[in-house]
């Protein structure tokens, strides 16, 4: 490998073949960014991937099970992956295919937009779109100080929550809400419902991916401290950072500032 290759978030040498003009992506965040950056390029992504509305790119399963044998017979320039979503098992199998894989690693905001301009600039060889300026924008300042204290469920039998150095954590705090589990020692740890109703927190907020909660899955649980909340606005690091603020304090309760909160008011 040429020491002139780019490198990847993990610091692995990746040999584009360029221009690159043919992207898989398994990364449902990605694949948004992607194709609304660079339309026309995707040509493989996951069945989870459900942004942009009617992407045309054919699917290749699951984040967690690809098809690897039909991502080499699309005969891409670029698979695009991440540490945490896909598996290193099938990052290898693409490379010892002969074929360029991209991961990246994102456990904050600002990890989220370094890693999204270096995905644009060094791998892609695209100019940063406008909207990763605006989403810069609506993170420049400092996270306000924190009116509520929140558990984030991320699946439930078992339960699980989101803990430390997590992406989701941080855009709650953004949005004015502090994680309670935000220091324990798991990134996603399993938590019983009695750890949860005893945390402390004043809300329970409830997205609906991964785990699908809905209005009769889950605040049956916590009665008025649930909030069903979109998990894009989350959880997805990309184009949806632009306006996932203002979203996501209203889905809270908090109205258009999370200052406009009071305890115990939806």
């Amino acid at each position: 490998m040429s020491a002139g290759e780019p490198h990847d978030d993990m610091g692995t040498p990746v040999p584009l073949r360029r221009p690159v003009r043919r992207v898989v992506s398994l990364v449902p965040s990605l694949t948004e960014a992607v194709a609304v950056t660079a339309p026309g390029t995707l040509v493989g992504a996951t069945q989870w991937c459900t942004h942009p509305p009617g992407l045309e790119a054919e699917r290749v399963r699951g984040t967690k099970n690809p098809d690897v044998r039909r991502i080499r017979e699309l005969a891409p320039d670029l698979v695009i992956a991440n540490k945490e979503e896909n598996r290193e098992l099938d990052v290898r199998r693409l490379r010892e295919a002969g074929i360029p894989v991209w991961v990246t690693v994102i456990e904050s905001v600002e990890q989220a937009l370094r890693s999204l301009r270096r995905l644009f600039e060094e791998a892609l060889g695209v100019p940063v779109p406008d909207w990763w300026q605006s989403a810069r924008a609506a993170f420049a300042a400092p996270p306000p100080t924190p009116l509520a204290n929140a558990v984030v469920c991320v699946w439930r039998d078992p339960w699980m929550v989101v803990g430390r150095s997590n992406f989701a954590s941080e855009v709650l705090r953004y949005a004015g809400a502090a994680n309670v589990f935000q220091d324990h020692g798991d990134r996603y740890p399993r938590v019983g419902l009695d750890e949860i109703r005893g945390s402390g927190a004043d809300l329970v907020v409830l997205p609906d991916e991964p785990y699908a909660f809905s209005a009769d899955d889950g605040p049956e649980e916590f009665g008025d401290r649930a909030r069903l909340v979109t998990g894009r606005l989350l959880t997805w690091y990309g184009p949806s950072l632009t306006d996932a603020l203002p979203r996501l304090r209203a889905e809270l309760g908090f109205g258009d500032h999370p200052a406009q909160w009071c305890p115990g008011r939806g």
